[in-house]
């Protein structure tokens, strides 16, 4: 029960926090656009997306060293945390020097991932602030995951959310003021900064022997793993990395700036709701990890299965509402002219769904250390995206770039990963998750093309009212048709018991708050 009460904790203050996240990012958004333009906005995009490929100096390290530190932490052993603590601290300065240093070599360099120069003053400065950025936040960001892998997730998430929305207020009125992107973008490195330093000090609270000078090295058994499974991870994060962080590059190059500033709104939407799913996943995966200690495959199976469906469950609502309400929702927050076309918007959300129907796997295999069995597999999911994009973004534009990360997807990706969980994790055959896996395709066809039916009959209706009501159809038809089609399944009712408890314990309280 202490894992599934954490576990709960983490996620709510997830939701909390990525909620006001969200809104303050969109509100950021509309400054941003209505005072620097499109052209900056692409820039924005461009240089976020070539620091977070700088990003792979880190190897996936962080991962492999956070999952070697499930057992120490359950068995309360402080001088291997201590240990693994002081290698994780060394490790991150390294790559915060590596990050600073080879990301100012690239400055030169910066026309080669651009279509056309834009019209932006300062343009290598405003480079060199990202650099900075990204390189800093390497120096003290190791502990958080300290406070992360001992299902304290929840600490982290308010230092994060408390720091982002302060970040954006300063962000907006520094905006109408001085209308300039350099302090803007100073601004932001000092928060990120800040945000890590106290983060660090709170760290340096709960656990004290991060303040011991009296460390020991890593014992060789823990090293070796830790090392094999860097190894593994590496890979992953040059796979992922490219998968998920070259669109904005290509796009520059290929189809031009102006483009990527276009995508960059539908991205800031999509990317938002996956961080509010991926603070969920992250928070429960110590809690995976503290179960695997159990060595009781069945319950580990069962786990997943009540994960996969809420991961079904919500995906499938989002990737619907996504389908019906994006056009819409865009052009009333920043107008029509910055909305892109139907079958591009399609195949964004396609991508979307498909990435999110892998967050239950990934869980399940960093939380069991999986890493190496399918470690091939990104590199080979990388060579797809890049190659195909590449000769798509070339014959068919913004559409073809994405079309690349579909193909790259589902030739790998979708069920690579899930067959490694299910051969080596849960040892069990299969055919069984692909026949599940098939059927939630098939709903998600049919409930998309009734739902695109649907929304035709309210072609000729205002945009506002048009969304309200896409909005109430979202939200009644698609869960009213998954409770219809789940109600009786095992996953359904563990979750409603589940809910019940919970309802009943608050009440609990407020009796004996009452007495």
């Amino acid at each position: 029960m202490s894992r599934t009460k954490s576990s709960i904790i983490n996620v709510i203050t997830a939701f909390i926090g990525q909620g006001l996240g969200f809104l303050i990012s969109f509100v950021a958004r509309i400054f941003f656009i209505k005072i620097l333009g499109e052209e900056y906005l692409g820039v924005n995009g461009l240089f976020t997306n070539i620091l977070t490929v700088l990003s792979l100096a880190e190897l996936g390290v962080g991962t492999a060293i956070t999952y070697s530190l499930y057992e120490p932490l359950a068995k309360k052993d402080k001088e291997k945390c201590k240990s693994l603590m002081y290698l994780y601290k060394k490790v991150y300065i390294i790559i915060g020097i590596i990050i600073l240093f080879v990301g100012s070599l690239i400055t030169p360099f910066l026309g080669l991932f651009l279509k056309e120069t834009p019209n932006i003053d300062n343009l290598k400065l405003i480079y060199l602030l990202f650099v900075v950025n990204t390189g800093i936040s390497y120096f003290y960001s190791y502990k958080r995951n300290l406070i992360i892998a001992d299902q304290n997730r929840y600490i982290a998430t308010i230092y994060r959310y408390s720091f982002y929305f302060i970040l954006n207020v300063l962000q907006i009125l520094y905006l109408i003021k001085y209308k300039n992107y350099i302090g803007f973008l100073i601004i932001q490195i000092v928060f990120t900064f800040l945000e890590n330093y106290f983060v660090s000090r709170k760290a340096n609270k709960m656990y004290p022997f991060l303040l011991d000078k009296n460390v020991n090295n890593v014992d060789k058994e823990t090293s070796t793993e830790i090392f094999k499974n860097t190894k593994a991870m590496m890979m992953h994060r040059i796979g992922g990395t490219i998968v998920n962080s070259t669109d904005n590059i290509i796009l520059s190059k290929y189809v031009g700036l102006v483009q990527v500033g276009l995508y960059s709104n539908y991205y800031l939407i999509t990317s938002a709701l996956n961080l509010v799913t991926v603070q969920i996943y992250n928070s429960l995966v110590p809690g995976i990890g503290n179960l695997k200690a159990e060595n009781n495959k069945q319950k580990e199976y069962i786990v997943f299965q009540r994960l996969n469906f809420v991961t079904f469950w919500m995906y499938g609502f989002l990737t619907l509402c996504l389908l019906i309400m994006f056009n819409d929702f865009i052009s009333i927050w920043i107008g029509n002219k910055y909305t892109l076309s139907f079958e591009v918007v399609l195949i964004i959300i396609i991508n979307f769904y498909l990435t999110g129907m892998r967050k239950s796997v990934l869980a399940f295999r960093d939380a069991m250390g999986l890493f190496y069995k399918d470690r091939y597999k990104a590199v080979v999911e990388a060579l797809i995206n890049i190659i195909v994009s590449i000769l798509l973004a070339i014959k068919m534009g913004i559409f073809g770039v994405f079309l690349g990360t579909f193909i790259s997807s589902i030739t790998t990706c979708v069920w690579v990963e899930p067959f490694v969980l299910y051969k080596y994790g849960f040892k069990k055959k299969f055919s069984g998750y692909c026949i599940d896996y098939l059927k939630k395709v098939m709903i998600m066809i049919l409930m998309g093309v009734l739902l695109y039916f649907i929304r035709l009959q309210f072609i000729g209706v205002g945009t506002i009212c048009r969304f309200l009501i896409e909005l109430v159809i979202c939200v009644v038809l698609i869960n009213g048709i998954f409770w219809l089609l789940y109600r009786n399944t095992d996953e359904f009712n563990y979750f409603i018991d589940l809910l019940k408890k919970i309802v009943k314990k608050i009440n609990k309280k407020k009796q004996h708050s009452h007495e």
